[in-house]
């Protein structure tokens, strides 16, 4: 009866979870909607059903650009209550009636003046005679971060094309020898891209600013070519309509490589099949994970097809406003002006404040999007024509981060020399492979006494341990093995640790990491925190666990296996990882650790004894 009482709790406590979050999908503003009528209907019968609408509801359907003609997709004005009365009377003859999401640019995205004057061509003199000329290109911490001189050595971009879907792209002096495609501006509905905002410049600007030009700052992907395509107002918002257009705009003319610097809350199924139509074209698609500092990236980086991508500071930490979790593939410096114009990314764009050209500094994971998109050109370049192939290059090459239980850098921070090498090569050399493993840790005997990324070794240890515990037990009171000791055993040492690493699309994440915790460590898995709750690893709760289950002829061995572990758990943690609440990491709690776990091997075996507390 416990046991149903107990399992009853859990499912309710978790389905009352799941059932709160709305997800992303759930979220979103909108002030009009999307018609995509299904491409078999007849023309004809396109215009009978927009005929009906214009006289029923009194609108006036409109085709979201000059290309949306072939693909019948219309706009409408509307809220909530237009969107469900359109879905009941027209749903048959579309592929999607739904919300025309507004997504705009993550927030905040702060930004200093710099001067070009402070920095001469001078400062590399002494530095590596790969770094390019640009008198600037020594502010750039962001390029050497991921390794780019190393790569420019195989590969610049040459003869790819990376479409920058975003506010447009002004031709800034710094942006003067880089070629810029015909694009589309669908804000406006009109040929010629500009940027009034100076986002999309700067977010080019990383890509392909013009390099070697003994001026300015240094792009990554230098010889690739520019599609400017505006689907954000100066203000910094647009529809998904528009951005699904280009998308669709960007795969029919040419693009290698897709750089969205943009996201929002609501998902779309006309951008999912606008994603999945250029991929299925060749073309890599890379987002930024958004700037909410939110266990989730936001749409279009939480697309399966879709590189999600989050943003690190200059010290290689995860950036304070930088999304994570769920949808995030890999990490690429985002900067953070806050430590200063040196800690954000330099570019030259146009002052949104008076719209001439500038070298500014601005953070975000729109920054950090940039990046793995000219990296992926450059990957193009280097003759990988298929885009799962470059997307499993980045993700490869990536130099993965320890105990990143969050997810804060998917694969790890992007390494452009490591992503060429790999394309280049087909696969990495002997050498290369172990520099990487000593550049990561692998080499260091540490690294496997701690585990690792989920801590492998010390998970193991706490459930031999408790094992070992059981079996000295054993040998002094018999008793029987059973699946309650054993399933107690585990959850008191590791609980079913895979699981804190599992992400789930469009689920909060702190379930798992409560499900995969063992009993010590549920005091902070809500939180995500590595350290330890002294309440939870302690005596108390395997105590009261032992006098609630002393009377269950089969449950009081679920308690003492709980014990057990939690012992072996404890004393794993005493020697190899003494961190605690309140308590710091010091010796106070490696002794309150070693402490409590004798106390639960005696509290385990005086409920064992012929006589003792279990009778």
């Amino acid at each position: 009866m416990k046991k149903l009482l107990l399992t009853f709790l859990f499912l309710l406590g978790l389905g009352w979870a799941l059932s709160t979050f709305q997800g992303l999908a759930a979220q979103g503003t909108y002030d009009s909607i999307v018609l995509d009528f299904r491409e078999d209907i007849p023309p004809a019968q396109v215009e009978q059903q927009l005929e009906a609408i214009r006289s029923q509801y009194d609108l006036q359907p409109r085709l979201n650009s000059e290309f949306s003609g072939t693909d019948n997709v219309y706009i409408v004005e509307g809220d909530r209550q237009r969107l469900r009365q359109l879905r009941k009377e027209f749903g048959k003859f579309v592929e999607a009636i739904e919300p025309n999401y507004i997504y705009g640019l993550p927030k905040p995205e702060l930004y200093r003046d710099s001067d070009c004057s402070t920095s001469t061509p001078e400062d590399n003199a002494a530095l590596s005679p790969n770094r390019p000329n640009d008198p600037l290109y020594s502010k750039q911490w962001n390029l050497q971060a991921i390794n780019v001189e190393g790569a420019w050595l195989d590969s610049d971009g040459a003869n790819v094309t990376v479409a920058v879907i975003d506010t447009g792209i002004t031709q800034v002096p710094d942006l003067e020898t880089t070629e810029l495609l015909p694009g589309y501006d669908f804000v406006n509905d009109r040929e010629r891209a500009d940027d009034d905002n100076g986002h999309g410049t700067h977010v080019a600007g990383t890509i392909a600013q013009s390099t070697n030009n003994n001026f300015g700052v240094a792009g990554i992907a230098h010889g690739a070519k520019l599609m400017p395509l505006k689907v954000l107002s100066s203000q910094g918002g647009g529809t998904v309509s528009d951005i699904a257009e280009a998308i669709k705009f960007a795969a029919d003319n040419g693009a290698d490589v897709i750089n969205l610097s943009l996201g929002g809350s609501g998902e779309s199924q006309l951008m999912q099949e606008a994603i999945d139509y250029a991929y299925n074209k060749g073309v890599v698609i890379v987002a930024a994970a958004g700037n909410a500092n939110q266990n989730s990236a936001g749409y279009p980086a939480r697309y399966p097809r879709v590189v999600g991508v989050s943003a690190v500071d200059a010290s290689g930490d995860k950036a304070p406003y930088s999304n994570f979790g769920a949808g995030v593939d890999l990490s690429a410096p985002g900067g953070n002006t806050k430590n200063g114009e040196s800690g954000g990314i330099l570019q030259h764009t146009i002052d949104p404040q008076n719209g001439t050209p500038a070298f500014l500094a601005f953070q975000g994971t729109s920054m950090a999007s940039p990046h793995v998109a000219g990296v992926a050109a450059l990957i193009k370049a280097a003759g990988v024509d298929d885009a799962e192939d470059v997307v499993r290059i980045l993700k490869e090459s990536a130099r993965p981060v320890q105990d990143d239980t969050l997810n804060h850098f998917g694969s790890g921070h992007l390494d452009a020399k490591s992503a060429v090498q790999l394309a280049v090569n087909g696969q990495l050399t002997f050498r290369d492979f172990f520099r990487w493993l000593r550049d990561n840790g692998y080499l260091n005997p540490r690294f496997w006494i701690d585990g690792g990324t989920i801590a492998l070794l010390p998970k193991i240890a706490m459930v031999v341990g408790s094992y070992l515990l059981a079996w000295l037990l054993r040998n002094y009171f018999p008793f029987r093995w059973n699946w309650n000791l054993a399933t107690g055993l585990v959850m008191g040492s590791s609980g079913v640790f895979v699981l804190r690493s599992l992400y789930l699309f469009d689920l909060p994440q702190w379930p798992l990491r409560v499900m995969g915790s063992s009993l010590p460590e549920l005091g902070t898995a809500i939180q995500g925190n590595p350290a330890l709750n002294p309440i939870f690893a302690s005596v108390l709760i395997p105590a009261g666990l032992i006098l609630l289950l002393l009377g269950h002829r089969d449950w009081k061995w679920f308690a003492v296996g709980t014990t057990l572990g939690v012992a072996s758990c404890l004393a794993v943690s005493a020697a190899i990882d003494p961190a605690l609440v309140w308590l710091g990491s010091g010796w106070v709690a490696r002794g309150f650790l070693a402490a409590n776990a004798l106390a639960c091997v005696a509290l385990a075996r005086l409920a064992v004894r012929p006589g003792g507390v279990t009778g």
